[in-house]
């Protein structure tokens, strides 16, 4: 364990231990899993657990950190925990990391608070930059597409924090096919090319594979994926049908027991067999399987321990998927498992 004040030493051999993959037709790579800080992150956590956990991620050779204004809780707090973790123990290797983050949804009161104006995402922006301590991020992302925003100018306050050195690369997130050609088009014309995707895609949730990730391969967009594990629904964590303390579905913020009914048990329970012939826990093939798509550059998980982060990495020294394993797969894996609906 890392004390605040402990000097600190990456390990050595941290990139000959996981695999990196381009970035659609860019020059840039992305570590084939990367930590994101939506949930796990924010001032009600232990910063000392934080730490551990982003220091054995960059350990273990993970070079992208996600974050978002609005991640926490509270509203920003993640950047400032990240913030202080680089200040005190990465300043060395910042040219070493990635560091992403979005506006899009709400961040603050007011009608400049979320959206895709160009008011709110670099006013958001320059607020991101001051919890981190940083000049620049290597990626700003439009949270989400606004329909009251053209996306013209959505795409052009992408371009200016390229242009005003406050970004290096920009990306979207959570757009369909066609918001992403739009995206893309506006982008192009600012000189600017769009480098990355992020939306969610887990094997309970299957809509990019419906023109999204077709899309993608075509542009030349790279693309990371997240809620992999579907808030957990993708782990052992509820294979026993019941939500345990501190789980998502006992907090009751994004699912409730609810969500645990007989039809995601039968599914998950038979994942969960199929994981154990390979080898593997069932979050470890619920990441092999997202991985397997030649779209996706990266999958982008959460950890509140170093053990839920070790399981997750420990996925990429698992062999690929074979045919006969995706066909056993295929028929558990369907879109809206899970949802309580």
């Amino acid at each position: 364990m890392t004390s605040p004040f402990s000097p600190y030493v990456a390990d050595a051999a941290r990139y000959e231990k996981l695999p990196y993959d381009r970035i659609g037709r860019s020059g840039l790579r992305l570590p084939r899993i990367s930590l994101g800080f939506w949930n796990n992150f924010g001032s009600d956590r232990s910063l000392e657990t934080q730490r551990d956990i982003v220091l054995r991620a960059f350990d273990r050779g993970v070079t992208h950190f996600d974050l978002a204004n609005n991640y926490g809780p509270p509203y920003g707090s993640a950047e400032e925990q990240f913030g202080r973790i680089l200040h005190a123990n990465l300043r060395p290797y910042r040219d070493e990391l990635l560091i992403s983050s979005k506006a899009g949804y709400d961040m603050w009161p007011g009608p400049y608070g979320d959206g895709g104006s160009r008011k709110y995402l670099l006013s958001s922006l320059d607020q991101s930059l001051g919890r981190l301590g940083l000049d620049y991020v290597d990626v700003f992302y439009s949270h989400r597409p606004d329909p009251e925003t053209p996306v013209e100018e959505t795409m052009g306050a992408l371009a200016t924090a390229v242009k005003q050195g406050k970004a290096l690369y920009v990306g979207i997130s959570n757009y369909d096919p066609e918001q992403t050609r739009a995206a893309a088009a506006a982008l192009a014309a600012e000189g600017v090319p769009l480098l990355i995707h992020q939306p969610r895609y887990n094997m309970f949730d299957r809509r990019p594979e419906q023109g999204l990730f077709e899309t993608l391969l075509e542009l030349g967009v790279g693309s990371i994926v997240f809620s992999p594990l579907a808030g957990g629904l993708l782990t052992n964590r509820y294979l026993d049908g019941h939500a345990p303390a501190g789980s998502r579905a006992a907090e009751g913020r994004w699912m409730t027991e609810n969500n645990l009914d007989e039809t995601y048990l039968s599914r998950v329970r038979a994942l969960n067999e199929i994981a154990g012939a390979r080898g593997q826990s069932l979050a470890q093939l619920s990441l092999s399987w997202v991985l397997r798509q030649e779209a996706v550059t990266s999958a982008l998980i959460g950890a509140s321990s170093v053990a839920q982060l070790d399981d997750s990495l420990d996925a990429l020294h698992a062999a690929d998927l074979t045919t006969d394993e995706l066909a056993a797969i295929e028929p558990l894996a369907v879109d809206g498992t899970g949802s309580g609906r």
